[in-house]
């Protein structure tokens, strides 16, 4: 347990240096984010809903950071690994299918906890005025939806080739981030859309930040079980079908 323990640490390390270390992710998970928040709080359209603009931006910015390094960073570097061997060759060590997986996910919390500090200091010196009480539950909603988006991470990588999955991961990226309930909450989409994204891992984060830092606690158990759920029955196709070569 302890060796095993051991190489999931190594291998979240060498996760999180490789996120860190590359300009193109840390745009993606850090600066855009960024520039997201900035840009939504300082104008006035589009309507976010009843509420301070900034508090209710800011977890949407927290929701898309993790998506965008979880999930975005994530199946692409899995995508090349897989494509130039390295995947195959971490296939013949001990480390094993849901090493690689937890190694992952370990790692992409480090670089998510780095770009909520650095975010989250942003909001601050902007007015963001946060329930401090729901902060144990918006943890609990960041690590579930880290979980969710690296399993779905893995299980995109892992089927398909590392030029479909750049294309893809970007697709959906663009796509959650205006249409899946993080920047925009899911009550302000039109109806069907909005039903629809409620029960994704995209809306459920950000609806679900939203309302534990925005003082409506109970409103983000659902969100919470719907984070567990997509996080467990991704984690179980990725480890029956994740093809470890190109």
């Amino acid at each position: 347990m302890t060796t095993n323990a051991a190489r999931v640490r190594a291998q979240a390390g060498y996760e999180s240096r490789n996120l860190l270390a590359n300009g193109e992710q840390l745009l993606v998970s850090l600066v855009l984010p960024l520039l997201a928040l900035v840009g939504l709080a300082m104008t006035s359209v589009p309507s976010l809903g009843v509420g301070r603009r900034i508090d209710i931006v800011t977890p949407g910015v927290l929701a898309l950071a993790v998506v965008s390094t979880a999930f975005t960073g994530q199946a692409i570097a899995t995508g090349f690994d897989r494509r130039y061997g390295v995947l195959r060759y971490l296939g013949t060590t001990p480390l094993g299918r849901s090493g690689l997986l937890w190694g992952k996910a370990f790692g992409v919390l480090t670089v998510v906890a780095l770009q909520t500090v650095v975010l989250g200091g942003v909001a601050l010196a902007m007015g963001w005025r946060p329930h401090w009480s729901g902060l144990p539950l918006a943890l609990a909603l960041m690590i579930a939806g880290t979980w969710a988006w690296v399993a779905l991470a893995l299980l995109l990588a892992g089927a398909l080739r590392a030029e479909g999955v750049l294309a893809l991961a970007n697709l959906v990226w663009v796509l959650v981030a205006g249409l899946g309930g993080l920047l925009l909450p899911s009550d302000q989409l039109p109806d069907v859309i909005g039903q629809v994204v409620h029960w994704l891992p995209s809306g459920a984060l950000g609806d679900g930040l939203r309302s534990a830092l925005g003082g409506s606690a109970t409103d983000a158990l659902l969100p919470l079980a719907v984070l567990i759920g997509w996080g467990a029955v991704a984690t179980a196709l990725t480890m029956r079908t994740f093809d470890w070569s190109d």
